[in-house]
């Protein structure tokens, strides 16, 4: 896709996401990568109102190159690019079920929900816990930087996910992906579910030559 068109699946997929309920009032981000820079939401603006020419472009150095103020949490879609180079979009939301995992003490940080289903390993794979940080804190991108290098995806503690695909549609497919698990994992808590086991989660990453 060209810029222009790129510009207007962001504002289609907000909307989806929000007519859906995936995201409410202004939480929640997203970003594509371009040639020669990246687009993300403006700061303070609602996913289901958004507006191809007013999209922030930004530059790898984090300069607005055009549109409105970006998003003050841009700093976890550059890290997320630089560790990830075959990144080419991010989905940040606080879509319900994710963001009630996130809340839940007791969690494995190296992987917080575990494999339902064959579905979860082949878009998300593992997913680490980062540590709480407060919204807007750079030190937040540097938190992700390692689980980035060999993770599509990550749940921020007491906040909500961020998850990375090689286009826009993967990465929001991902998305929905950990947000059904998530709903799945909080309904079988206390019924000891089955999970897939190592060697059922080798057969799917050879299967799809898997890199999560």
């Amino acid at each position: 896709m060209n810029e222009s068109a790129l510009r207007e699946a962001i504002c289609d997929v907000g909307k989806s996401l929000y007519d859906r309920g995936l995201a409410t009032g202004s939480s929640g981000n997203i970003s594509v990568r371009l040639d020669d820079g990246w687009l993300l939401t403006p700061t303070n603006s609602c996913l289901g109102r958004l507006d191809p020419a007013h999209l922030s472009k930004l530059d790898w150095q984090g300069r607005l190159l055009s549109g409105d103020a970006a998003s003050k949490e841009a700093f976890l879609h550059s890290a997320m690019y630089e560790e990830r180079s075959g990144a080419g979009a991010i989905v940040h939301l606080h879509s319900t079920h994710c963001a009630a995992v996130s809340c839940m003490s007791g969690l494995d940080a190296a992987s917080c929900i575990p494999p339902l289903t064959a579905y979860f390993v082949m878009k998300i794979g593992r997913l680490p816990l980062i540590p709480y940080h407060r919204p807007g804190d750079p030190k937040l991108g540097d938190a992700i930087r390692g689980p980035a290098r060999k993770h599509a995806a990550v749940l921020l503690a007491n906040h909500g996910p961020v998850v990375s695909g090689t286009t826009l549609d993967a990465a929001v497919n991902a998305m929905e992906e950990l947000e059904e698990t998530a709903k799945l994992f909080l309904l079988l808590r206390g019924h000891d579910p089955r999970v897939l086991n190592e060697a059922q989660i080798d057969e799917l990453r050879q299967a799809f030559r898997l890199d999560h």
